[in-house]
């Protein structure tokens, strides 16, 4: 194999597994973080986009932002192949996206927080359509009222998010689940539509609601 043809190869390893970027070797780096310059520098050019420092993101991945739906994507975020990523999207910083995330931030936007990483095939939509039966689905006006991802959140291989949910801290959200509602700090949601069944390992006790009827 001819070194180009390991570096190709070395590129499309790096755009499914964006993980192993920060842990390149300075001979890889050396051709690596220029690469990464002149993708990142194309999608600035040409979208409202902005990348801090040490980010990766794959040249297979889609974003998409028209002036007023920006994506902003902080220090140290991963974005790998055939992520599709429609503004206006908040990405904290070292956040990761697996290969084939969507996210579309309707007109309210989607905002990420430090730390969360985000499974294959998840899907977050922040807008919905109207259900009004006098007209037909693609008459019907959308409303958008966004959805909020904590920090250090898990979110499981082909879950889905709908509009107007917040996942609080720390929370962990199954593989395949469907949120519908919103998610507590520190809390294991699962199932279709998720539900809780569980809390981390090691986390705090959760407040105790006030007791007002005294």
């Amino acid at each position: 194999m001819t070194q180009p043809d390991y570096r190709e190869q070395h590129k499309k390893r790096l755009a499914y597994m964006p993980w192993l970027y920060g842990r390149l070797k300075a001979k890889h780096r050396a051709w690596a973080e220029p690469w990464q310059r002149e993708i990142q520098q194309q999608l600035m050019a040409l979208e409202t986009v902005r990348f801090g420092e040490a980010c990766f993101v794959a040249p297979q991945a889609v974003l998409l932002a028209e002036p007023g739906r920006d994506i902003i994507v902080a220090d140290g975020c991963q974005i790998a192949a055939d992520c599709v990523i429609h503004g206006p999207v908040r990405l904290g910083e070292r956040v990761s996206l697996n290969h084939h995330v969507t996210l579309d931030g309707g007109a309210a936007g989607i905002h990420i927080g430090n730390d969360t990483r985000i499974a294959a095939y998840c899907t977050l939509y922040a807008f919905n359509h109207g259900l009004d039966a006098v007209r037909p689905i693609r008459e019907q006006p959308v409303t958008s009222k966004g959805i909020r991802i904590g920090r250090d959140v898990w979110i499981g291989a082909r879950a889905g998010i709908v509009d107007g949910v917040t996942i609080g801290d720390h929370a962990v959200v199954g593989m395949g689940a469907v949120v519908t509602r919103d998610v507590a700090p520190w809390t294991i949601v699962a199932g279709n539509p998720a539900r809780p069944v569980g809390r981390r390992p090691g986390a705090p006790e959760p407040a105790r609601p006030v007791d007002l009827s005294c």
